[in-house]
Order: C-alpha cells, then structure tokens, then sequence
C-alpha cells in the first residue's frame, strides 16, 4: 500500500499559523498497519512527531496519515480482545446515556460515530433510545449487526450521508483523537443534530495528572492517536463547530483485572493460569483516573 500523509501549517483546530514543533516522533510512519489502529492495541508510548498550536493548545500528529489511509486501514480491523471486554466497555457508557437521558427524556435517534460492535448502541436501545450509529471496521459493522442486531453504516463519518437535523443525540467516545480533521466531524454532528440535539465527546486529556506523571509512558500515546485535545482546545473545536452550552465532567472506565493484567507486562504473569485467568475476567474494575475528559454540547434551538 502507498502511504499518504498529511502536513499541516496551520492548526487543524483553530487555523492559526502559531504551530511549533512539540514531540519528535517514538514511531515511524511506514510502519502503520491496521493492528496499530485497533481499540486494544497496546504499543504505550508510540507517538507520531507531534505539533502544538500556541493559540489554542491542540497538540497533533505533523504530519499525519491522510483520512483515506486511516479508512483503508480501519476497514481491516478485527479486534476480538474488544469483545472479550463487552460486559465492562458497557458499563463504561452508562453514565453518557444517563447525563444524555436527563437532557433528552423523550429520548429519539442516538447516533454513534465509531460505533465499534455496537456496545453503546445496544445499551441505548434498552434504555427507550433509537439506536443508529458508524463504523469503519467491516467485523465490528458484521458483529454490531449479528449479536446486537443494530444496523451500523460502514465507512467514513465526515464524508457519509446522513440525513441533517435527523438525531437527538449524537456520541463521539474515543473517536476524535483519531482523526485528523476533528472540525470536520463536529461540524457533521451539527448538521445531523436536530435543534436544541446534543453532542456527547470523550476524549483523552492531555494536561491530565496521570499524563504528566507518566510522560512518555502515558497509555495514550498510541500510533492510532492522531490528535491530543484540553480543555481550551476542545472549547474552541466545539464553538467553531457551532455548539453552545458545554457541561464538561472527567471520564471514568469500567475493566476487568483479566484486561487491565492483559495491558501490563509486570502482571501478565498472573494470566499464565487458565482457572485464575477466568476469575480476573469476572471481576470489575473501575478506574477512576481522570485522564479522559466528557463534555457535551447542544445544537441552539429553533428561535
């Protein structure tokens, strides 16, 4: 495959020309391959060369692999390690929809962008939501449709039709700091967004404690993240986006030890027993670390 990367000389997310070099790079470009772009792809520490906007703060990968390359890549994903994990990711998005449900009792369409195997979808459905959502993996689309019975669109967010002013509710978990024109999607969720919708993003905090404490061993500094966003820098993607109304909270995540033992290498030892490996699995964990921030913002209703 011809690799095609992206130069930015202005911020992706404010357009200023105040860019700088930040981070030189722990990976090198032409290595990328599908496997790097996974959900639970665990290379910590790997990092393209990294630029940093003065005027907002946004920090992104220049240069970056273009959209096409991501889509061409993403496409090929399979992920069972994902599924394995499905009771806990799907505690993971209960707090969303309960903040979404109190902004939006009567409920309506909840579109998912990068739906994955439909996990949050699925969780919607039974709490009264009209699950619809996107996905670039063809397995999670051929799963999301198989197990949860949720009809997932396959392919690329930004460049998919999808009828505008059609959704309550549209969520980005873990989907914006992988691509490398996060304007471009939140203007897409603006348009598909009825007045008065909300936007629901989760994201990595990069001024987070544990980043800082971490440094070069901060867990998402992966290959498959291409942007590292603020909280200034997400204000100014929303706004640009025009959303109004931003309700921020830190993000917690729900594991089992079998994952969290699975994604360090000094407890992997304690896997190597298949009667305690299958223990681990059963056990939840919720990790209160607070280097992922939750903000929602609405769509200005009809005047």
């Amino acid at each position: 495959m011809t690799h095609s990367f992206e130069y930015f000389r202005s911020c992706p997310i404010c357009s200023s020309s105040s860019v700088f070099p930040f981070k030189k790079r722990t990976f090198h470009p032409h290595q990328l391959t599908s496997e790097h772009i996974k959900i639970t792809d665990s290379q910590y520490g790997k990092h393209w060369d990294l630029s940093l906007c003065k005027n907002c703060g946004h920090i992104f990968a220049n240069p970056c692999p273009s959209p096409r390359l991501i889509h061409s890549l993403a496409r090929k994903i399979e992920d069972p390690a994902y599924e394995e994990e499905a009771k806990g990711r799907s505690r993971n998005f209960h707090r969303v929809l309960s903040h979404l449900g109190k902004i939006h009792p009567e409920k309506g369409i909840l579109f998912d962008v990068g739906a994955a195997s439909g996990l949050l979808l699925n969780e919607a459905q039974k709490k009264g939501w009209k699950a619809e959502g996107i996905e670039a993996s063809r397995w999670a689309v051929q799963l999301a449709r198989e197990k949860y019975h949720i009809p997932l669109k396959e392919g690329y967010f930004e460049s998919a039709s999808i009828k505008e002013n059609h959704c309550t509710a549209v969520t980005m978990v873990d989907f914006i700091e992988h691509i490398p024109h996060p304007l471009e999607a939140v203007h897409k969720a603006y348009q598909i967004l009825i007045p008065g919708g909300t936007l629901c993003l989760v994201t990595p905090d990069i001024h987070s404690t544990a980043s800082h404490i971490l440094g070069s061993r901060w867990w998402h500094l992966r290959p498959a993240h291409l942007g590292y966003f603020s909280i200034p820098s997400l204000q100014v993607l929303l706004r640009r986006g025009g959303f109004q109304s931003f309700h921020l909270r830190k993000y917690s995540w729900t594991f089992s030890l079998h994952y969290i033992f699975s994604r360090v290498n000094l407890f992997q030892f304690l896997l190597k027993n298949q009667g305690l490996s299958s223990l681990w699995k059963k056990i939840p964990v919720k990790l209160v670390i607070g280097d992922s921030l939750e903000i929602y913002a609405q769509k200005k209703g009809a005047t």
